[in-house]
């Protein structure tokens, strides 16, 4: 009789599946949360926007898109180069 345990970080072909596979739903919830906050904050997501988020596949720029969604005007302010554009203008900045 042949015993075969498994011990986690072997790098066996059914733990690189499952770690794959794990990392892809953490990719779709990320995507599907940016999206849904910009839908219940009104935030019209044009088809292209919709699939640069949905195909986006780093968790960081995801969690960056997440958190600019959460003060975005418009979708396309996820996506800004300079953190200051999300924010928009300050008003009451005194001039220099």
């Amino acid at each position: 009789m042949t015993f075969v345990s498994y011990f986690p970080g072997r790098g066996t072909v059914r733990e690189t599946a499952y770690l794959e596979g794990k990392l892809e739903g953490q990719v779709d919830d990320r995507a599907s949360m940016v999206l849904r906050v910009l839908e219940k904050r009104g935030i019209p997501v044009p088809e292209v926007t919709r699939e640069r988020i949905t195909s986006c596949t780093d968790l960081d720029i995801l969690s960056l898109w997440f958190d600019r969604s959460l003060t975005a005007t418009a979708a396309e302010d996820l996506f800004a180069e300079d953190p200051d554009e999300v924010r928009g203008p300050v008003l009451n900045r005194p001039e220099h």
